[in-house]
């Protein structure tokens, strides 16, 4: 029992005598998924300004619900914020990505 070894995880395993390969990562494509991430919550962030829009015109329109509106249209509001945030945090990655690239491949 002491002479065998015990593997924690159930991935990733190395026989004895492997070496491990040399990873080559791929800058380009890592600057393709944050363009895209960048855009899709680009877009994400002017649905919930569009709902939180929708939501004032609603308060004003509905007296009787004018309270659910507003806390509706505020948590829209703050959605769009967050998701403008996370664009902007993705388009900064995409800019070291294509930073990188630029000194691996000169």
């Amino acid at each position: 029992m002491a002479e065998e070894k015990k593997h924690h995880s159930l991935f990733h395993h190395k026989k004895e005598g492997e070496e491990e390969e040399e990873v080559v990562h791929d800058y380009a494509k890592e600057e393709k998924h944050h363009k895209h991430v960048e855009q899709l919550t680009g877009l994400g962030a002017m649905a919930a300004g569009a709902y939180a829009l929708h939501e004032k015109h609603k308060a004003k329109k509905d007296p009787e619900n004018a309270h659910k509106h507003k806390v509706q249209e505020e948590i829209a509001a703050v959605a769009a914020i967050g998701a403008a945030g996370f664009a902007f945090h993705e388009h900064h990655e995409k800019k070291d990505a294509k930073k990188k690239s630029e000194e691996c491949d000169p």
